[in-house]
């Protein structure tokens, strides 16, 4: 199973929303970075996934999901009500993707970016390089079990 992080902004989609109906799929849609598009599309069902809270007061690791549908056309692509609308995807061949998450857990504690920084052994991790803004992004098993020994 690989492992990611994932960013959002908690007043769209946070790990409260997961928490609050754990066994509810949620869609991971409005993805429209290409790089980013691509790790969804390696996205597999099982894999995990931390929920990082960004463009908010309180920035980091908030909790875990994991992947439960794999990578499908992002049915907001088409929607022309949708913000993330896209009149030049077509639909025979759309550009974009999503797939579909469900709750595993709240961390204890939310893990900061800046504390991020200065860990040993995540300084490859691209979260915490500058100028990196991927909203999908992979994460190594070493990278996973170091973020999880923080909590």
């Amino acid at each position: 199973m690989a492992k990611w992080l994932a960013k959002t902004e908690p007043d769209e989609c946070s790990i409260e929303d997961f928490a609050d109906h754990p066994d509810k799929a949620i869609v991971w849609e409005g993805v429209r970075n290409y790089q980013a598009r691509n790790f969804l599309r390696d996205m597999a069902v099982g894999d995990e996934i931390f929920i990082y809270h960004s463009s908010c007061k309180h920035i980091g690791i908030a909790g875990i999901v994991k992947v439960v549908r794999s990578a499908y056309p992002d049915p907001a692509q088409f929607d022309k009500k949708s913000p993330y609308h896209d009149a030049k995807s077509p639909p025979d061949k759309p550009r974009w993707t999503a797939v579909d998450m469900v709750f595993v857990k709240k961390l204890p504690r939310l893990i900061a970016l800046d504390e991020l920084r200065g860990v040993p052994g995540l300084e490859a991790l691209p979260l915490v390089k500058k100028g990196n803004r991927l909203s999908i992004m992979p994460v190594s098993e070493a990278e996973w079990n170091i973020i999880l020994a923080l909590c």
